[in-house]
């Protein structure tokens, strides 16, 4: 009779206005309706977590809202099955359980105007909780809250919420808001954490499980650390550093916002193999551990990585958790905001560095990675349901959208921005916003049309083409849409030749230069502001030592995305690079260097020429390691990479076994494990002898996990390599995401790569599921990690015509492919064996 009672109830639901479509994942069509009618939304949450990672989460959530009738039922976002649903209580009354489509129905008349209540028990969902032996962390971003338990999952109906966890009494736990009570009653521990400031639903967030706890107050500010390092050695040399640089970044956007810290708390947890770098939870950021607790010997690099993560997620506290983007399309907002900020907070810290030079290294490659594929996105995309909102996600937000910012404020002035910033915080404080609102505001303080300047830079993808020529007596710098759009961007950059000549360009299509500038000896981006393919010439790096350190960086990107475009060789580009790489000593230009010597010795050139160019590269590579002890570790990673002869594998081998050592590179455990993998697959008949070795040396259990976890895909059998792969298909062997991809590195290793071109198909077959199931960056990392070390005609045949064969297929997941399969289809071009 109930049941009867309930559809008949649901039925004059759908009667009243024309019914929001219950479909998988949240539609903006039912974001929006939502929206118009549910406010001042609170959760109460309760979870029973279990020491055994199968053994089932059960909880209860209780949703207040504010709801103006719509005639609709309501729908409560649970990405799980029905049977995880126990029992449901609208308003004091129990009623039936009716899911459909991964939304629990609430029926309108069981609604009232005003004030309401629902009660939902259930069995949380895995797939968002992270559990690991000992530990667990839920990790929403951006739509995976409706894993764990019924909720709104959208970003703009934010909510103040609270958490009691019940959990083995030898756990310690941390949520956004601050402890209450903990109470032990016998072997378990209950936490009682209080209300949240109003937060979207993808930063609430936990973390439970055996960790060790560390509190200090800088500048009158109490922050507790959640770390799992058993090297105390290690834990001790960073510790300080870590509280320091979050205070550091928390005192540098209060000043710069003049807004206080807008939560109650900044407390963080260092997590091993966590998914991303960081993640900015409110009073609960997560962090990959070894991003924060640094080996011995760090690189400038390595510091300043740590530095600008740790202020980028500090950023994160204004832009994003304060004011939050309406809807996943402008994710973008949040991440280019946070990343400006932290190229701001870090340059205090490093008065050392050429900050225009990081920012280079810092976006440059990554930008271009996309924007020169055919699978390029715009900065800011169409996005229909959240479902798909973690493909939002990649290099075009983080890399390009600041290199847009900058060119942003070149037009408003810092001051101009700043204020504009100021207002916007303030206007949608606790608040959504979106782009177009924050340009509205920053139109007011600029003469240029920044709708319109907008339209290109952020709304449509690709880059410009610059063309240096004489025309009838005239010098241009011609711009082209390569697209044959007829698109122009405007920017202003700098050109200069090496004797001295320097003007500045304001470029929105042709510009008129000086004739000088049309000397194969001109720098062009010589300030590194601009974006686009521009001319340059290889005769440049003769004249290396004539120009700035910033010119250099400028230069070595622009030949780089020459060679890639086929415009110079790669083997004499490799050859131009060791020249200079035996006199080069700045950090941040070996971070452009060596990776590109990297990838174009594996990719670009043929077996017979890497038999030629390997002793001359091993040679500068070794030479340079004993040579510069401040760059010794970035020196390091680079010949281990590349090392192929016996003799340069017998020095790694005494390096990780410590017959050999070398002062100022003191190897952790952490690089043992990375160096033994390298071993085991460049000297397969001693494989599973390093791999046993290093696991009796290895102390640390989650490092022990990690190589246990990893050692089939380094096996010298084939069959066991081949196992490995076929065992992804199953969720559950993706549970670690970062040791997956490492995996697969391993797989398709350089060395590997013909035997690994046969698991590519099946690669592309599992991405749609890899889309549903995976953290927002997985899909990337798995499709980008299988390909990266290919450059065959089958190995792009393989994504070709699995897309050929798709004519409908996702366009998002289309883009991502295109992305990944760009550089081997480049390096295959450079061969000869797939057409220009």
């Amino acid at each position: 009779m109930l049941r009867l009672m309930l559809a008949a109830l649901l039925a004059v639901s759908c009667g009243a206005t024309a019914a929001v479509a219950v479909a998988p994942g949240v539609s903006h069509e039912l974001a929006t309706s939502r929206k118009a009618t549910v406010a001042d939304v609170e959760y109460d949450i309760a979870l029973k977590l279990s020491a055994d990672i199968d053994e089932a989460i059960s909880g209860q959530i209780a949703i207040r809202f504010n709801y103006t009738p719509s005639g609709q039922p309501l729908q409560l976002d649970f990405r799980e099955s029905a049977e995880k649903l126990h029992q449901l209580t609208v308003n004091s009354r129990k009623l039936p359980i009716v899911f459909e489509q991964e939304h629990l129905l609430i029926p309108a008349a069981a609604l009232t105007s005003g004030p309401n209540a629902i009660t939902v028990e259930f069995t949380a969902g895995d797939s968002s909780l992270n559990r690991r032996q000992e530990f667990l962390y839920t990790l929403f971003v951006p739509d995976r809250a409706r894993t764990a338990f019924p909720l709104f999952d959208q970003p703009d109906l934010k909510a103040k919420a609270s958490l009691h966890l019940d959990t083995p009494s030898d756990w310690t736990a941390l949520f956004n808001a601050k402890l209450i009570s903990k109470e032990i009653r016998g072997q378990r521990a209950h936490w009682q954490f209080a209300q949240t400031e109003p937060v979207p639903t993808y930063l609430l967030s936990f973390v439970a499980g055996r960790f060790e706890t560390i509190t200090r107050t800088v500048n009158g500010r109490e922050m507790t650390m959640l770390h799992r390092e058993t090297d105390s050695e290690k834990v001790a040399r960073n510790v300080e550093q870590v509280f320091a640089l979050h205070s550091q970044s928390l005192d540098w956007m209060e000043q710069y916002t003049g807004i206080p810290l807008p939560f109650e708390k900044l407390d963080f947890a260092l997590i091993p193999a966590f998914q991303y770098g960081g993640m900015e939870h409110t009073g609960a950021i997560q962090y990959r551990a070894s991003t924060l607790f640094l080996e011995a010997d760090p690189t400038q690099a390595d510091e300043l990585r740590r530095a600008s993560l740790i202020a980028h997620e500090v950023a994160h506290m204004w832009f994003g958790n304060l004011v939050t983007m309406r809807w996943f399309n402008d994710v973008w907002t949040k991440e280019v905001f946070a990343n400006f900020m932290a190229a701001k907070i870090v340059n205090p810290a490093f008065p050392e560095l050429d900050h225009d030079l990081n920012f280079l290294v810092r976006h440059y490659p990554g930008a271009y990675s996309v924007d020169r594929t055919a699978g390029a996105n715009p900065i800011r995309q169409r996005l229909d349901n959240l479902n798909l909102a973690g493909q939002m996600y990649g290099p075009i937000i983080y890399q390009k959208a600041p290199i847009m910012m900058r060119q942003l404020e070149l037009i408003t002035g810092e001051e101009g921005l700043r204020q504009g910033m100021q207002t916007y915080l303030k206007r949608y404080a606790y608040g959504n916003a979106s782009w177009p609102e924050l340009i509205a505001i920053l139109d007011k303080l600029s003469t240029q049309d920044l709708a319109s300047w907008s339209e290109v830079w952020v709304d449509t993808p690709g880059r410009p083409q610059f063309y240096a020529q004489a025309e009838q007596q005239e010098a241009t710098l011609k711009q082209v849409d390569p697209a044959g759009q007829g698109r122009s961007w405007p920017q202003q950059f700098t050109a200069r030749t090496v004797d001295g000549t320097a003007r500045r360009i304001n470029s929105s299509s042709d510009t008129s230069i000086a004739a000088e500038l049309l000397s194969s000896e001109t720098v062009f981006n010589a300030n590194g502001y601009g974006y686009g393919l521009f001319p340059v010439e290889p005769g440049l790096l003769e004249h290396w030592a004539a120009l700035t350190e910033l010119e250099r960086g400028s230069t070595l990107v622009n030949l780089y995305e020459a060679v890639l475009e086929g415009h110079i060789a790669g083997q004499a580009y490799i050859e131009a690079l060791l020249v200079i790489a035996a006199e080069e000593d700045s950090a941040l230009l070996l971070d452009l260097l060596l990776p590109q010597l990297n990838h174009l010795y594996a990719n670009f050139l043929s077996p017979e020429q890497q038999a030629i160019l390997l002793p001359r590269i091993e040679a500068t590579l070794w030479r340079s390691l004993e040579a510069q002890p401040s760059n010794r570790r970035q020196w390091y990673r680079s010949y281990a990479r590349i090392a192929g002869s016996a003799e340069a594998l017998t020095r790694l081998e005494k390096l990780w076994s410590g017959e050999l050592s070398i002062t100022g590179l003191s190897l952790s455990e952490r690089d043992r494990l990375s160096l033994v993998q390298t071993l085991a697959i460049r000297v397969p008949a001693r494989a599973h002898e390093l791999i046993a070795a290093q696991l009796k040396q290895t102390d640390n259990p989650d490092n022990r996990e990690q190589l246990q976890f990893l050692a089939p895909t380094v096996s010298a059998s084939a069959q066991v390599r081949d196992a490995f792969f076929k065992s992804l298909a199953d969720e559950a062997n993706r549970r670690t995401e970062q040791w997956v991809l490492q995996g697969l590195a391993n797989l398709h290793h350089p060395s590997r790569r013909e035997h690994a071109q046969k698991y590519l198909p099946s690669t592309l077959e599992l991405l749609e599921e890899i889309q549903q199931t995976g953290d927002i960056f997985f899909p990337s990392g798995w499709l980008r990690t299988s390909f990266a070390s290919h450059n065959s005609k089958a190995a792009v045949d393989a994504a070709d015509s699995f897309l050929a064969a798709r004519p409908d297929y996702n366009a998002q997941l289309k883009m991502k492919i295109l992305q990944s399969v760009d550089p081997a289809r480049r390096a295959c071009r450079s061969l000869g064996e797939c057409a220009p």
